[in-house]
């Protein structure tokens, strides 16, 4: 089946947003094993949108409409999308009550204009928006049949794996379930991971798994993509490829599928009744900033020190013993179970690829303190990015109990 996806805005064609829902559209339907034909930008202009829309229902069996579903004059894709199917306008009752109360919810008045959300193509198959105002929408146009999604990622993301998908893969005629398993790493370049999996018999051709990989440093994430008759023939086939691919991969696999490293770090605090403080130099606070807003920090993140210089921890210099005694002095006055203190030692002069920091990792619990020294280079962003991430990992080995000085393909020496 030939799908498109077409995206609507000014922002988006003129650069000002970058256009992550495209991405994301794009990844999340190869991973149900429907291709991408065609990708298409447009701004709102209605000659623009209706030439694109006509267009696209000539060529593509499915079409993905991104974004023009707001309440604002320039949010034009029900109206030109009535005009391509050659229908009228007419208002959802049902709609119009949806969203009257969810403002009324939250204490609020609908303004006038959001009643043009609720103005769908005659006989348009209605598409469910559970957290949002702007609701999705399905018509034919031309020789395709067209899915209207909000622009609002929160939103789309939802719609599209609710409710998007499964249509399109009732449309494709494709048979069974299909499953993406995730495992997301950090201390592992893509093509040691590759050596390290590529020879399992499960992923050659004719084994019925297909594995890949997509690097975002500092993490990999490491996928695999199967087809089957239901979800239990899924999990049968899955669970032995599931287990050697942990035992490959080993300490380095810091969550899997919808987890995250600070994610598992939390869990782990709260199952222990235990708390945390974190001090952290140049860094600028980002990696408190992963820990804190997580429901449920409240109850265990107690402090976070940033600052360029940590003397007030009675941190000397850049070194792993300093590190040490910033986390054990920063335990003892936020009264928290375990301190986690990055220090770092930025190179001199204009940030370069060649650029590089040492970083001093120190631990501190009721058991004493662990500290942790690597080298990373590759600028500014490159250093803080994989400082703040090497930080956390060592947390979670730490908690986990494994090794916390483990080498990684990042560091220099």
């Amino acid at each position: 089946m030939r799908v498109e996806i077409l995206c609507t805005g000014d922002e988006i064609l003129t650069g000002k947003t970058v256009n992550t829902n495209y991405s994301h559209m794009a990844r999340r339907l190869v991973d149900v094993g429907l291709g991408v034909h065609w990708g298409t930008t447009v701004g709102d202009d209605r000659e623009s949108l209706l030439q694109a829309f006509r267009q696209a229902g000539e060529r593509a069996d499915a079409v993905i409409v991104n974004g023009g579903l707001g309440p604002t004059v320039d949010d034009l894709s029900q109206e030109v999308a009535a005009q391509a199917a050659g229908v009228d306008l007419v208002l959802s009752d049902y709609w119009l009550q949806r969203m009257e109360e969810s403002y009324a919810r939250r204490g609020r008045v609908m303004p006038p204009n959001n009643r043009k959300q609720a103005m769908l193509p005659a006989n348009a198959e209605f598409i469910d928006n559970p957290i949002g105002t702007a609701c999705g929408f399905a018509v034919t146009i031309g020789k395709a049949r067209f899915f209207f999604t909000p622009g609002v990622p929160r939103e789309m993301r939802r719609m599209l794996d609710e409710q998007v998908i499964p249509r399109l893969l009732a449309l494709s005629g494709i048979k069974g379930v299909a499953k993406l398993k995730r495992f997301h790493t950090f201390g592992i370049g893509e093509s040691r991971a590759d050596q390290m999996l590529g020879d399992m018999e499960a992923f050659k051709d004719g084994g019925g798994i297909k594995l890949g990989f997509q690097a975002h440093y500092p993490q990999l994430e490491t996928k695999l993509a199967i087809r089957g008759e239901d979800e239990a023939d899924l999990a049968v086939r899955l669970a032995p490829i599931e287990a050697e691919v942990r035992r490959r991969l080993g300490n380095f696999i810091i969550a899997e599928d919808e987890q995250t490293l600070e994610g598992v770090i939390l869990a782990k605090l709260l199952e222990r009744g235990a708390s945390l403080a974190t001090a952290e130099m140049f860094t600028g606070g980002h990696l408190a900033a992963r820990l804190a807003p997580l429901a449920g920090a409240e109850r265990a993140f107690r402090r976070g020190v940033i600052a360029r210089d940590l003397g007030e921890l009675e941190a000397t210099g850049v070194t792993p013993e300093a590190a040490a005694a910033a986390a054990r002095t920063l335990r003892e006055k936020s009264g928290a179970s375990h301190a986690l203190a990055v220090l770092i030692d930025l190179d001199e002069g204009i940030d370069r690829p060649d650029l590089g920091g040492t970083i001093c990792i120190g631990l501190a619990d009721a058991s004493g303190t662990v500290a942790r020294q690597a080298r990373l280079l590759g600028g500014r962003d490159w250093v803080r990015v994989g400082a703040t991430e090497l930080g956390l990992d060592c947390l979670r080995r730490h908690l986990l109990g494994l090794p916390v000085d483990e080498r990684i393909d990042f560091e220099r020496r």
